[in-house]
């Protein structure tokens, strides 16, 4: 595949490499909090939102894409990654929570006007930092980060049954956290195995089988719910303010379907919605492609 930089603007851009990564740990409200970050000189701000049960390190081959242009910031939320991982007793494990920590932690880094780039549990916290801070907002990239019932696949009947009644479904957790789940969130609905590093789920199922962490990722399995309760009021805010949106999904993805990306037209009839023959983690095996998609929309979207 060739440079995805090619056309996306005027002018040759810079040859770019993982070098152009710098990798950062802040003290964010008593809690250290791990960032992944390049920033060139008054480039437009890119927020890379990772998705469960991963981390910043998923947007590394996408990071050495994007920077000819742009400043990326990609931050391990509490509890992944790098970032650390506070007691539940001292911190709430519940997405509103995720978003006051990161929302803070941009605020630190006096970053007020961004990009969001939304994936899986990213998704549900930059709703809510953009609902907090819409004058903030530049433009949304979404790449399988659910803000519709459409597209909730099959396997959320199971999860609606935990969320009923957590105590009585103890093996929706067992599945959860399980290896074999750890490794079909990147395998399933894909045609191309062999893009996919084993590495990427072998190392998340050692991170999801530390001390604590089952306590942790239960509480926020639990808290989805009131994600799916907000997707009203995030639909909403979307047709109210009509920010320019990017839609890359991978359209094979048998936990957030393809209906959830075709649902923002709905809202966003403008929105470029992009179904890619992929899976969950689509950037494992679309990465240029995607790449590609961001560089041509945010050359056409400047702000």
């Amino acid at each position: 595949v060739g440079d995805p930089t090619v056309g996306a603007a005027e002018g040759t851009p810079i040859p770019s490499t993982t070098a152009t990564t710098n990798y950062h740990r802040t003290q964010v409200d008593g809690d250290g909090i791990y960032y992944r970050q390049h920033r060139p000189k008054d480039a437009p701000a890119v927020v890379l939102l990772h998705g469960f049960p991963s981390s910043s390190r998923e947007f590394d081959a996408l990071i050495p894409l994007l920077a000819t242009r742009y400043h990326l910031i990609a931050p391990d939320f509490p509890s992944f990654g790098q970032s650390d991982v506070p007691s539940p007793a001292v911190y709430s494990y519940t997405f509103d929570q995720l978003a006051e920590t990161i929302d803070a932690l941009l605020e630190q880094l006096k970053i007020t006007r961004y990009t969001l780039y939304l994936f899986d549990y990213g998704a549900p916290i930059g709703y809510r930092i953009m609902m907090a801070h819409p004058e903030r907002l530049h433009a949304l990239i979404v790449q399988n980060g659910n803000a519709y019932k459409e597209g909730l696949g099959p396997k959320w009947a199971k999860i609606a049954e935990f969320w009923a009644d957590p105590k009585a479904h103890p093996e929706v957790i067992d599945a959860f956290l399980s290896y074999e789940a750890t490794k079909q969130r990147h395998l399933a609905g894909t045609s191309h195995p062999e893009a996919y590093d084993p590495d990427s789920w072998t190392d998340e199922f050692a991170h999801l089988s530390q001390p604590g962490q089952r306590e942790i990722q239960a509480a926020l399995l639990y808290d989805y719910r009131t994600n799916v309760a907000s997707y009203p009021a995030w639909q909403a805010w979307l047709r109210e303010h009509k920010p320019p949106t990017l839609v890359v999904w991978g359209a094979n993805d048998p936990s957030f379907i393809a209906a959830g990306a075709t649902a923002f037209r709905a809202d966003l009839p403008d929105a470029e919605i992009h179904l890619l023959d992929a899976g969950h983690f689509a950037r494992e095996e679309k990465n240029d492609e995607i790449a590609r998609l961001i560089l041509d929309f945010m050359a056409r979207h400047p702000g």
